[in-house]
């Protein structure tokens, strides 16, 4: 796909996100396995449920904007998921673990808060008012599920982690 309009840029990055929301379909199933956190499975689940919504949303606009979702495959988030399946391989002390499975997760909400953040301001600019409404609110739930991983990150699962390190002293 040439790449010669705004609107050639939008699709091909509503493509791309597409494609990365199926592949963290497949991943955050063994990051919320890998957690020994409740607390942090849950989050991990919970976001598998707004993953399906947000795939959801994105075939709504395809629809809308009468064009194939396929095409696409997401380098970034296939490297992104090796990285955290590298992770959980690890010989880990369980609550270590949990810290670095936020840091794999906080690493792919961040892609996918830029990647909406910019489809949703190209769908300002071209006057797509649905595409703009349907993509703030991804964008939204993107942003709180980072939010959550900052609190859980900073609340509980650091300070468990940080028990490792004077264990080991």
């Amino acid at each position: 796909m040439a790449l010669d309009t705004l609107h050639d840029l939008f699709v091909h990055e509503l493509r791309d996100l597409y494609d990365a929301e199926q592949q963290i379909i497949t991943g955050l199933p063994l990051m919320a396995q890998a957690a020994h956190s409740d607390s942090l499975r849950k989050l991990f689940e919970h976001h598998i449920e707004e993953t399906r919504d947000q795939i959801d949303r994105l075939y709504e606009l395809f629809e809308a904007l009468g064009v194939p979702f396929t095409g696409r495959s997401c380098k970034a988030m296939q490297g992104l998921l090796a990285e955290a399946r590298e992770t959980i391989q690890e010989e880990a002390d369980p609550e270590v673990l949990d810290a670095a499975l936020i840091v794999a997760a906080q690493k792919i909400e961040h892609y996918e808060i830029a990647g909406y953040g910019s489809v949703r301001t190209f769908a300002r600019e071209l006057g797509y008012k649905d595409a703009v409404r349907l993509l703030e609110k991804t964008l939204k739930e993107e942003s709180a599920a980072d939010e959550k991983l900052t609190r859980a990150a900073e609340g509980r699962v650091n300070a468990k982690a940080a028990t490792a390190d004077q264990a080991s002293v």
